[in-house]
């Protein structure tokens, strides 16, 4: 995840709240949350969803690593089919739900993603990995082309569930991270919306016929809206028109 955008538009609205962010694996992410140690993270569904919430955010294109000189990186797009003949990684940190892995397996599975990137650039076999995790192990030797027949990684934002509800600044966090504006009434870094002004009764010396207000939004007989329309001052001076 690269949350840059989100951990500024934070410090714009709740600067006296620090958020600290912490880097974990995939696979940690909810332990995280049931330990304590993080107030939200952001994992990739399915998980076990044991005492915890989950807002799904969006899906992810699953790419092919493959070093550039492959025959892969010729094409804008491929298929599992299209690696049927490849040595394809698995490793043990995979974010992908696979029912059955497309190509031929290797000999043992990597530990890490990062692991299996080194194995790539090493021309032992290519990767399958969500976009973004192909991104963040860039190498100037590798490439990778979109695979459109896999499975896709699904991004959610998660927290403890607590009665259902989360806490007033997890719920600011889920407001930034969804889009959600500073004039939004939710959320502890919303203003406090403006009260609407009331409006002045005409004086009563202004007598006659149309000197109440007229009910909000009503319609005016002769045309227009708002107020009914005023009298004339019976008092003298220059007559009084009410709005």
């Amino acid at each position: 995840m690269t949350p840059g955008k989100w951990v500024r538009i934070w410090n714009e609205r709740l600067p006296d709240v620090a958020l600290a962010l912490l880097q974990v694996p995939s696979a940690e992410a909810p332990g995280a949350l049931r330990g304590g140690d993080a107030d939200a993270a952001f994992v990739r569904l399915p998980i076990d969803r044991t005492g915890l919430a989950a807002i799904p955010l969006y899906t992810e294109t699953t790419v092919v690593v493959v070093p550039k000189d492959h025959l892969v990186a010729a094409a804008e797009e491929v298929t599992t089919e299209d690696l049927a003949d490849e040595i394809v990684l698995h490793p043990l940190d995979d974010t992908l739900d696979w029912q059955t892995l497309p190509g031929k397996p290797a000999f043992e599975r990597p530990a890490t993603t990062a692991d299996a990137i080194e194995l790539v650039a090493a021309g032992i076999g290519v990767l399958l990995v969500p976009q973004s995790l192909a991104r963040l192990h860039h190498r100037k030797d590798l490439t990778y082309r979109t695979v459109t027949d896999a499975p896709q990684s699904r991004v959610a934002l998660s927290f403890l569930e607590l009665d259902g509800e989360p806490t007033d600044l997890v719920e600011e966090f889920i407001g930034i991270v969804r889009g959600r504006t500073v004039n939004s009434t939710r959320g502890r870094g919303a203003p406090t919306p403006p009260q609407p002004k009331q409006r002045k009764r005409p004086d009563a010396a202004g007598g006659g016929r149309g000197t109440a207000a007229g009910k909000s939004g009503g319609k005016n007989p002769r045309g227009g809206s708002g107020g009914a329309k005023g009298g004339k001052n019976t008092k003298g001076g220059r007559p009084r028109r009410g709005r």
